[in-house]
């Protein structure tokens, strides 16, 4: 079943109506008739209800609600990712499989070792929380992960501090694995996953985060790519929390 967001002033009591580019995407490439059945989520509140197609007009598909879907879908614990900005279209790979994983929002962060830097970071931002959108869609999650603008590395040290646990992975670390923190790590309600660029976090970078109270661990014997690392960790904490 096909999935949509829409804003809150978009219902109407049992109502539904479908505009823009959702409306041309059912009539165009779905072609979606009266009578079929479609998942529709408030982005506001993140309720998911089933709904039917009852009327298509030329510029609104009509939708009635059927009931409310009841089923959990999100994670039981909000995971944000920063991730150390990487070259080319990595960081659209990155969203795309994060938001199927279940992450609750990711950061770009400019750190020591980045070779890329964005260029018409706004045109570039937009692109990135349509991906994201996208890819919330394709896998019937309740919200759109954000797709933050970017931040600097001090930014991220004051950031971290706000979370009930920040992860830093990191591949010269041999003592403390990620299973050692997530198995003594219960209750949580945030988490922030740092992850360096392709040159990796500096020594410097890694000091000043363990000193901000990031947890400094290890994803095991393999070095990861930089867009390999977050979908691992994300894996991780989905393994010890929901499954």
């Amino acid at each position: 079943m096909h999935k949509f967001f829409v804003e809150e002033n978009q219902i109407n009591n049992s109502q539904i109506k479908i505009i823009n580019d959702d409306y041309n995407h059912i009539i165009n490439v779905l072609r979606m008739k009266k009578g079929d059945s479609l998942l529709i989520t408030n982005k506001k509140t993140q309720e998911t209800f089933n709904c039917i197609v009852t009327e298509i007009t030329p510029n609104e598909v009509l939708c009635d609600i059927v009931n409310i879907e009841n089923k959990n879908v999100e994670m039981n614990v909000n995971v944000d990712i920063f991730q150390g900005l990487p070259k080319a279209d990595k960081m659209e790979y990155i969203i795309q499989k994060c938001v199927e994983l279940g992450v609750h929002k990711i950061v770009p962060v400019n750190m020591k070792y980045c070779i890329a830097k964005i260029k018409d970071e706004d045109k570039k931002n937009v692109r990135w929380n349509k991906i994201s959108e996208v890819a919330a869609k394709q896998c019937k999650r309740n919200l759109i992960p954000k797709i933050e603008k970017s931040i600097s590395f001090n930014q991220l040290l004051s950031e971290v501090k706000k979370y009930d646990l920040a992860i830093v992975a990191y591949e010269n670390e041999d003592n403390v694995t990620i299973k050692d923190v997530l198995v003594k790590s219960k209750n949580l309600k945030n988490i922030a996953v740092i992850i360096g660029p392709e040159g990796g976090l500096s020594i410097d970078e890694i000091e000043d985060l363990s000193k901000s109270g990031s947890k400094i661990v290890s994803l095991g014997n393999r070095i990861l790519r930089t867009e390999t690392a977050p979908i691992a960790v994300l894996s991780m904490i989905n393994y010890e929390y929901e499954l």
